[in-house]
């Protein structure tokens, strides 16, 4: 795919906005996905195989920075991370095979609900400081629960930071450091195995992809640094607009 400048700049900005959106509140895909699909006029497929690298570079980030502050995932984030491996590659081959309005239709379901959750959930996630529960029934239950999330992440990724938080700190009663951890490594593991078969059958267009990983970056660099007040409020309903006509946009368009 040969690239304009309007379509560098729309790279750059979503990237940005999603590097933004990721740090403050979570959900950058649901912007990143509709844009190349809608707007750059990517196939379904090839939209969501592209946006997996700036989902991997993310993950990869911040697992490297959590681990260079001593916030170990050794040995569950492995544990966590190999079975959702192989859900998502059962998740990525659903994702390249299902119809191309299908995926549209669900997407646009999947942007409004997981939008509303990210405007109107509490920020106070973690649960009591209570001790870990990752031994016995526990484990299991944490494994099985990451093997249906890989599913879901190889198939679409949008929105998945929230299901492993709910599940780490609920389940496992993980503190919120260590959540966001795991949830770091993990996706960064399935991850692989979800590009690797995104690019073996021809989805990602790595130029496109790397410039949204470029905005994406300076997105996360700027919002990380972002004193104002309330941003993240007025970054999380200005989400739920944009998510809100795209979703619209995505299902009519379907018809």
């Amino acid at each position: 795919m040969l690239l304009d400048i309007n379509s560098i700049l729309i790279l750059l900005g979503i990237g940005l906005f999603a590097g933004v959106v990721n740090t403050l509140a979570g959900g950058g895909s649901l912007v990143t996905l509709p844009v190349l699909i809608l707007f750059l006029g990517l196939d379904e497929a090839t939209a969501n195989g592209t946006n997996r690298l700036m989902v991997i570079s993310a993950a990869l980030v911040a697992s490297y920075g959590y681990r260079s502050k001593k916030i170990l995932t050794h040995p569950y984030g492995l544990y966590f991370g190999i079975v959702a491996t192989f859900g998502a590659i059962i998740g990525a081959r659903i994702a390249i095979d299902i119809d191309g309005d299908t995926f549209k239709r669900f997407l646009a379901i999947i942007m409004i609900t997981v939008g509303v959750i990210i405007v109107f959930r509490s920020k106070s996630i973690a649960s009591l400081d209570l001790p870990e529960r990752l031994t016995g029934k526990y484990l299991i239950g944490g494994l099985v629960g990451f093997f249906f999330i890989g599913i879901y992440g190889g198939f679409l990724q949008a929105g998945v930071g929230i299901v492993i938080m709910l599940l780490l700190t609920q389940l496992n009663r993980m503190n919120l450091l260590r959540t966001n951890s795991v949830k770091a490594f993990s996706v960064f593991f399935y991850s692989i195995a979800a590009v690797a078969i995104f690019a073996l059958d021809g989805k990602i267009l790595w130029m496109v992809g790397l410039w949204m990983v470029l905005g994406s970056i300076v997105g996360a660099w700027l919002s990380s640094r972002w004193s104002v007040k309330k941003g993240d409020k007025v970054i999380r309903i200005t989400l739920l607009i944009m998510v809100s006509y795209m979703a619209v946009k995505l299902w009519l368009d379907t018809f």
